[in-house]
């Protein structure tokens, strides 16, 4: 079979490279070529070119990662992530702050054809509504800045998930304007209920029944396996000219929300 997504020989960071769909789409990066350096808080076992223990609430080790990995990249993928379970500044780090600064450090190990490809979800949905504060923290200069703005504004930062995912879709819509001048794509997925490790802590969160309204017509939770491949498809050269998307991989739901086909109610947790 040719080549025809592009990753044989070329370098990729995965982050989130434990477990879930993160671990899934080194997988499917290593089986398709590709030389796979990966990033997490726990050591992953699988054969990766290299694997660097780093936490994305400290911008320490972030910056310490990169180095190390140093050279050209041609892909970053944005995998890691922390559910509803842990203090709201811990998800906000590592959901956006710390995702965000990763790739701000991984963008000039960059050049032309490069491609971000980062994990949001439909729990972010909200954006839209406020786009105002979204574009307000997306749009701080660095870690620092980010920091502050979370401190500054303490109550809408509480909610945690949610608006650190919400960061995510417009910081991609936003940086992916920026960046393909310097023809470095930005996209991400938004997927739908996944048989992963968090999906416990989801169900504890918000109800499994919740969670159950989000899985639309294919009625069924997808697999880490299947979210890898709508990451790597986004990544690849295939998608040359695909930028700023936010992509749902999620069996239909989204297109069934906004065709009227979703109950509402039992998505929003009432009887």
């Amino acid at each position: 079979m040719s080549d025809v997504l592009g990753y044989s020989g070329k370098r990729v960071i995965v982050s989130g490279c434990f477990s879930g769909m993160g671990r899934a789409t080194a997988k499917l990066l290593i089986d398709l070529g590709a030389e796979v350096h990966g990033m997490d808080f726990k050591e992953c076992d699988l054969p990766l070119a290299s694997f660097t223990t780093v936490d994305l609430r400290d911008r320490d080790s972030i910056e310490a990662g990169v180095a190390g990995i140093g050279g050209k990249v041609h892909a970053l993928f944005n995998c890691a992530g922390l559910p509803t379970s842990f203090p709201a500044m811990d998800v906000m780090k590592v959901n956006f702050i710390g995702l965000r600064h990763l790739t701000q450090q991984v963008v000039p190990l960059m050049s032309d054809g490069g491609a971000v490809v980062s994990i949001a979800s439909t729990g972010g949905l909200g954006w839209s509504r406020r786009v105002p504060a979204n574009m307000e923290i997306v749009t701080t200069q660095d870690w620092d800045e980010a920091i502050a703005w979370c401190d500054a504004n303490a109550e809408t930062v509480s909610e945690g998930y949610a608006f650190s995912k919400e960061n995510v879709i417009v910081w991609t819509q936003f940086a992916g304007a920026q960046l393909i001048k310097q023809g470095i794509r930005v996209n991400c997925t938004l997927p739908g209920p996944t048989e992963s490790p968090m999906m416990k802590t989801f169900h504890e969160a918000a109800g499994k029944e919740t969670v159950d309204a989000a899985v639309g017509p294919i009625g069924r939770y997808q697999t880490p396996a299947e979210q890898a491949g709508g990451l790597v498809l986004l990544g690849s050269d295939l998608a040359s000219v695909v930028n700023g998307v936010v992509l749902p991989v999620d069996g239909g739901f989204m297109g069934a929300l906004a065709t009227g086909q979703i109950d509402m109610s039992k998505l929003m947790g009432k009887k």
